[in-house]
């Protein structure tokens, strides 16, 4: 058996006793909003350490845990913390944790992020629905042998961001009276962040907002038949654009303050996928 399946098998196997329903969603939550699982009617959480061979989180923020529980009438897996390739992980460890998702029974995957704005229009704290992305050096996680138990050899990414689904987020924005931007997000691999040059770059092909995770985790999901939907938190204003260098605690603390709105608005769209 492909070795990178059997992991998940094996992951799989080691926590399927502790898993007290089949989710509907996995929700991946991005920096600076690991607190949304305390919204939920949690059932049971298992920390990725607890999980045999699993990559742990080890990124300020991300605590690290699979919660199990309900929005609303939803049942939802929640990953309070993801893993980054910039973490010195296999990009196949990398999206390990969204086919585990899928191998519990999840047939939507809703991601977020916090990410630098590229799109002039946008500012801090804005939130972005995710309707394309563009990956940048980061390793397509398909490479390699095909894992046929999972997908095809070739897999079509022309509508990756299920478009039913982002017509409910819409609603769900609109109906709360929360602004909600559109746009391409995309995926390099970090941990630097940008320069002013690469932002240019960025800026030249189209893209609105950058991050350090999230297209990879899409690709394997599209690769095996997930609906995804996506919304990035602008927690800054990427390099260049302003005369302030960035940090990662300037990027904690916007998705921070952003996210009483956030919540609100991945709660309600949950529910819209019922």
């Amino acid at each position: 058996m492909n070795q990178v399946y059997q992991k998940v098998i094996d992951c799989y196997e080691s926590i399927k006793d502790r898993i007290p329903f089949t989710p509907k969603v996995a929700l991946v939550l991005g920096s600076g909003l690991g607190n949304y699982a305390d919204s939920m009617d949690v059932k049971a959480e298992i920390d990725y350490s607890e999980i045999k061979d699993f990559p742990v989180s080890t990124v300020p923020g991300h605590a690290g845990k699979f919660i199990f529980g309900y929005v609303g009438e939803v049942p939802v897996v929640c990953m309070k913390g993801r893993v980054h390739y910039y973490e010195g992980y296999p990009i196949t460890d990398v999206v390990l944790p969204a086919r585990l998702m899928k191998m519990m029974g999840a047939e939507i995957l809703f991601l977020t992020n916090a990410s630098g704005g590229i799109n002039a229009s946008f500012g801090a704290a804005d939130f972005m629905l995710i309707t394309d992305h563009i990956s940048i050096f980061a390793p397509n996680p398909l490479i390699g042998e095909n894992i046929e138990e999972l997908g095809c050899r070739f897999p079509d990414m022309s509508t990756v961001y299920n478009v039913e689904l982002q017509q409910k987020i819409r609603k769900a924005a609109a109906d709360n009276g929360i602004l909600l931007k559109e746009g391409i997000y995309a995926q390099l691999t970090g941990p630097s962040f940008e320069a002013p040059a690469e932002i240019r770059l960025l800026r030249t092909l189209g893209i609105d907002a950058v991050g350090m995770s999230t297209v990879v985790e899409a690709i394997a999901a599209n690769h095996m038949g997930m609906k995804i939907c996506g919304i990035s938190c602008v927690a800054n204003l990427a390099a260049g654009m302003t005369a302030n260098p960035l940090t990662h605690d300037e990027v904690q603390a916007a998705a921070d303050a952003a996210a009483p709105l956030f919540q609100k608005l991945i709660t309600e769209s949950i529910i819209a996928f019922a």
